[in-house]
């Protein structure tokens, strides 16, 4: 047995010993609700099959007419939780690899989010108010199309000075090496996000970012702008792209061209080029550097193995930033994911197996 003992820790050696808290995530916090429903009770709302807005005054209802009406699922969700979840399920060990902040509120459901971060093995340390209940996201579900409708409450709450200033707070930002943020946020809290993106900056780590919604370019763009600077990686898909693109003025439909303008958009640290990921449902995902833009095919699903695209583009940046914190090459982030996202659609809500089947 003593011969073979060498041999079994090197093995152990192969893949990187990752460390606790390496990867942060900062956002919006919600407890997906999730149903499948009729054009009807997207029409009485005024929803499009695939969308994602805020909810208004005209919603109030809709939450509670989807949980008595239609069969709901709940699941830990809002776009930063669901990706570095993704990315933490990806990563298996060590546990905790993944640290999310965000705020909820002291009820039910900021209870069952707890709960649920817990489940997924992710650090989360929720900043906990009593003015308003934690969020929740309507996602109503249309043959492969969703519509999400999130009620922020809680979410809007985040406060810099009272969560991410604090020192024992602040401590497990500085242990990460990458860093991912949903463009959603720019509607909370840009000054939290300025402080963790210079921050990465400043110490040549990887700070990333999501365009998240058409929206965010349109009415987010002064936040947005601000700290474009600092982004090594911004993801998007097909439609946020043409949007920002169009708010840019870069005077061009060609998706290709828009990562390549976007790439070379003014940067703080040099010693990073940006990378820009544009992902386009079924179609070729475009990837830009400084030198080139490449595509790469999705994993191609049978259509009627689809179940739910929600949470694809989540996942997607999940996979991705689980090759990433191992400072694995790009093309083999975009393959994860890719894979991630080919699990997430086959199941419903950004829900996943137990195990990976990722090599």
């Amino acid at each position: 047995m003593a011969a073979g003992e060498p041999q079994a820790k090197k093995l152990k050696l192969e893949p990187k010993q990752l460390s606790e808290n390496v990867l942060f995530g900062m956002g919006n916090p919600l407890l997906d609700i999730c149903a499948v429903v009729d054009k009807d009770f997207l029409d009485k709302y005024g929803l499009k099959p695939n969308d994602q807005i805020l909810a208004e005054e005209k919603h109030k209802e809709l939450f509670e007419e989807l949980v008595k009406k239609f069969k709901v699922e709940y699941h830990a969700g809002g776009s930063t939780q669901n990706s570095v979840k993704v990315a933490q399920w990806m990563i298996q060990s060590p546990y905790k690899a993944a640290t999310f902040f965000g705020c909820i509120g002291k009820d039910k459901f900021g209870e069952i989010l707890k709960k649920k971060a817990e489940e997924a093995h992710v650090d989360a340390h929720y900043y906990e108010q009593s003015e308003e209940p934690t969020g929740t996201c309507a996602a109503c579900i249309t043959s492969d199309n969703r519509s999400l409708v999130a009620n922020l409450a809680a979410a809007n709450c985040y406060k810099k000075e009272k969560h991410l200033d604090l020192e024992k707070n602040w401590k497990l930002v500085e242990k990460a090496k990458v860093y991912y943020i949903a463009g959603f946020f720019l509607t909370v809290s840009p000054e939290a996000i300025l402080k963790v993106a210079t921050q990465a900056s400043a110490n040549n780590k990887i700070f990333s970012l999501n365009l998240s919604a058409p929206f965010i370019s349109q009415f987010y763009k002064e936040p947005m702008m601000k700290v474009m600077p600092y982004v090594d990686v911004l993801f998007g898909n097909e439609t946020e792209a043409a949007t920002f693109a169009r708010e840019q003025g870069f005077e061009t439909e060609d998706i290709k061209e828009i990562a390549k303008k976007t790439q070379a958009l003014p940067k703080v640290n040099t010693k990073r080029q940006r990378i820009v990921v544009f992902t386009q449902g079924k179609d070729d995902t475009v990837m830009a550097t400084a030198n080139e833009v490449t595509t790469f095919p999705v994993l191609v699903s049978d259509q009627s193995e689809i179940v739910d695209t929600n949470g694809a583009g989540d996942a997607f940046v999940g996979g991705f930033l689980s090759q990433l914190v191992y400072d694995r090459p790009v093309t083999e982030c975009i393959r994860a994911g890719h894979y991630a996202a080919s699990v997430i659609i086959k199941r419903s809500g950004c829900t996943f197996p137990e195990k990976p089947d990722f090599h």
